[in-house]
């Protein structure tokens, strides 16, 4: 008797699931769309050995013209700026960076053993010794994971946090009925929707800021830049996320959907915005989707300033994106907004 109950919930919690086409869908949808991200993004023959950054004609790779390009398991990256090239040799970041804009030079960090290992290579495809590129040696700490993926972490816990503290919850009000009895009171649509704002943010900044002391006492991370400057873009970035969450949520009725919907975000956001791994030498197309996502301009800023001591005016381009991103959806979101 008692496995006949329990059979018969079982069962009905299961109709129950697959009668929800939304819940059913993503639960299908999901999977198969992130492996064919990683393909897509990741596709190709065996990884490449080394990482060459090349200052080429025009910033054109196709246009560079030396031996050394011709090496097999060397992946050759067209870097635009001189010295964000070189910072990455001093961080390990590149092995090694080739000038060919007019008399070739390179430059390598020492310290690097991939790099000295890159510069046989190219003293190999130097023939006659005559054609060997002028020298200049570079110094500087290896950039450690943690280091680097600190920004990428603390960011995607911001927009998990952003999207489902907001999106989910209101949501669930909606469904629960007290949005409607919000709405027999004078609150109207833009005040209710800025304080879910400024409540999530003030809950986001206390728990950034504890993630961030923490993890500084445990790992002793590098900090380059000013933490006025990095506070500056987890807030406009957290702001930005929030307001995605609340047009998720401006109409949305059913608590799956917006769980699906909200999925349907966060994840190309953290796939595409360079948090956990870098798109360097990635699919030019993924790259250039990666530009459309705010979290990929807060892990970019939050990265440059951390890593390389970017000021305000240095990340102002991405701030500027984040806010007006931030302005319009707001605008979206509060004439949207339905109580019922």
């Amino acid at each position: 008797m008692r496995l006949r109950r329990f059979l018969a919930v079982v069962v009905a919690r299961n109709r129950e699931f697959y009668r929800d086409r939304t819940s059913l869908g993503w639960n299908l949808l999901f999977p198969l769309l992130t492996v064919l991200i990683f393909a897509f993004i990741f596709g190709g023959g065996p990884a490449d050995q080394y990482k060459v950054g090349v200052l080429a004609p025009g910033n054109d790779l196709s246009a560079a013209r030396h031996p050394f390009l011709e090496t097999p398991h060397v992946r050759f990256l067209a870097v635009p700026d001189e010295a964000e090239a070189i910072g990455k040799v001093r961080r390990h970041q590149l092995d090694l960076v080739i000038d060919l804009r007019g008399e070739p030079r390179y430059w390598i960090n020492e310290e690097s053993p991939s790099g000295r290992l890159a510069e046989r290579l190219l003293r190999a495809t130097a023939s006659p010794p005559a054609g060997m590129p002028a020298r200049e040696a570079v110094q500087g700490r290896v950039v450690r994971y943690v280091d680097w993926v600190l920004p990428g972490v603390i960011a995607t816990n911001m927009m998990f946090s952003c999207l489902w503290g907001v999106g989910y919850v209101i949501v669930r009000y909606r469904k629960n009925g007290v949005l409607r009895r919000l709405q027999a009171t004078p609150l109207s649509p833009f005040e209710f929707l800025s304080a879910q704002v400024v409540s999530r943010l003030f809950v986001v900044v206390v728990v950034t800021t504890l993630i961030y002391v923490l993890t500084d006492l445990l790992t002793g991370f590098a900090m380059h830049g000013s933490h006025l400057v990095l506070a500056l873009v987890f807030f406009a970035g957290a702001a930005c996320l929030v307001s995605i969450g609340l047009l998720v949520s401006v109409r949305t009725r059913s608590e799956e959907l917006a769980d699906g919907l909200l999925n349907l975000l966060s994840w190309p956001m953290m796939i595409f915005s360079g948090a956990w791994f870098s798109l360097e030498g990635a699919h030019p197309l993924a790259q250039a989707m990666a530009q459309a996502f705010p979290m990929t301009h807060l892990v970019t800023a939050a990265r440059r300033v951390m890593l390389d001591g970017a000021g305000l005016a240095d990340v102002a381009p991405e701030l500027a994106l984040l806010a007006a991103t931030t302005v319009i959806l707001l605008a979206v979101a509060a004439k949207l907004f339905r109580w019922s």
